[in-house]
């Protein structure tokens, strides 16, 4: 009998969704004649039952298109909110799927989801998932699909930005998405020219980047540009997320875990200003004027790049042949330019952070920007 293959994206959206389930729909209907079956607003579509036949009409014309036609949000099959109360729903999402004959679910997210897929997969539903997230922060995969455009997006801000900066000798913050990963901020500062660039990876001291400001006034540069991903830190700022989250794992009964986790949440929530506070310390210490400009939302919109539409494909159709072989528990991941499948368990909990020694850290050095160490 043929298979039938449900589709679901989960998270937040990024460029390359829309492509990936274009290839899984095709792949499935042209070289397996399975069905494809699409599921509405990530694992709560599954949850209440809500679908769509993902045929050729629905798939036409959605290979430039950004964000996802089937929806997506931020539920857990474990913890979703149902009538008022959170509660585990793996196994009504498992008996909608055998209900509705699905073989298989493929799974298209980023760290979040694949941990969400895992609990499914370790629950007895066939699991199949791909990595997108515009952070590229999801591990065993080099490349997630959606980081590309985003990184795009990020440096022609940085390129629009140094004609101000020049105009009005400005330090001119910028802050770039990357969750607590710093990919992006660090390929847009060097592909977009940034003079510093703050990283989550390197926590960063204050005065010394305010010296390289004033170094580069002193020498004739009349602007600087600072390329701050969301999620640096001072190393005051890592020190004491880096005790909280200690105490946090040391706690002994459920109320002081609950306890030493709000406390977390409140560290961080308190964090959420800190580009602006980076910018008002730097205008203090070195007497030049700054300005903040925050990205946000603008780098996960817009049409996909050929790169991630080509990575979506990819990586796509190899989901559906990992499907028709039986193969499940699986990501599928993104290897020297080579379609891989990794077990899923070597992948949820996991994050892909930059490596010190990695060749774009070493650049930057070379090039002698400073990255707040």
């Amino acid at each position: 009998m043929p298979k039938t293959i449900g589709i679901l994206t989960a998270g937040g959206d990024s460029p390359g969704l829309n492509p990936a389930i274009r290839a899984i729909g095709k792949t499935a209907a042209r070289a397996h004649d399975m069905q494809v079956v699409g599921f509405l607003d990530g694992f709560r579509g599954v949850m209440e039952n809500r679908t769509v036949r993902l045929d050729g009409d629905m798939l036409s014309g959605i290979l430039t298109r950004g964000g996802t036609i089937l929806g997506t949000s931020r539920d857990k099959p474990h913890r979703m909110e149902v009538g008022g109360q959170v509660l585990d729903m793996t196994g009504a999402m498992i008996d909608n799927c055998r209900q509705l004959g699905i073989d298989a679910l493929v799974c298209l997210g980023g760290g979040g989801t694949q941990k969400n897929a895992f609990r499914l997969s370790k629950a007895g539903m066939q699991i199949v998932t791909l990595p997108k997230t515009i952070d590229n922060d999801v591990a065993r995969t080099e490349r997630t699909f959606g980081f590309d455009t985003a990184l795009s997006i990020a440096t022609e801000a940085i390129d629009r930005l140094h004609s101000t900066a020049h105009s009005h000798h400005r330090i001119m913050v910028v802050e770039i998405m990357g969750h607590n990963t710093g990919w992006l901020a660090l390929g847009a500062g060097i592909a977009g020219g940034a003079d510093v660039v703050l990283i989550p990876e390197i926590p960063h001291d204050i005065g010394k980047v305010a010296e390289s400001l004033l170094a580069r006034k002193s020498s004739g540069s009349r602007f600087s540009i600072v390329a701050v991903s969301e999620g640096s830190l001072s190393a005051e700022g890592a020190a004491t997320r880096a005790e909280l989250r200690k105490k946090r794992a040391a706690a002994e009964s459920p109320k002081e875990k609950s306890e030493r986790t709000q406390a977390l949440r409140a560290f961080e929530a308190s964090r959420s200003d800190s580009t602006a506070r980076l910018s008002r310390e730097l205008q203090d210490l070195t007497g030049l004027e700054s300005r903040v400009t925050i990205l946000g939302h603008v780098q996960r919109g817009g049409t996909p790049s050929p790169v991630d539409r080509l990575l979506a494909t990819r990586l796509g159709a190899e989901a559906v042949q990992a499907v028709a072989d039986d193969d499940f528990g699986i990501m599928i991941a993104s290897q020297r330019g080579e379609a891989v499948r990794v077990p899923l368990e070597e992948v949820a909990g996991k994050r892909r952070s930059v490596p010190l020694d990695h060749p774009w850290i070493q650049t930057a050095r070379q090039l002698g920007m400073n990255l707040g160490d």
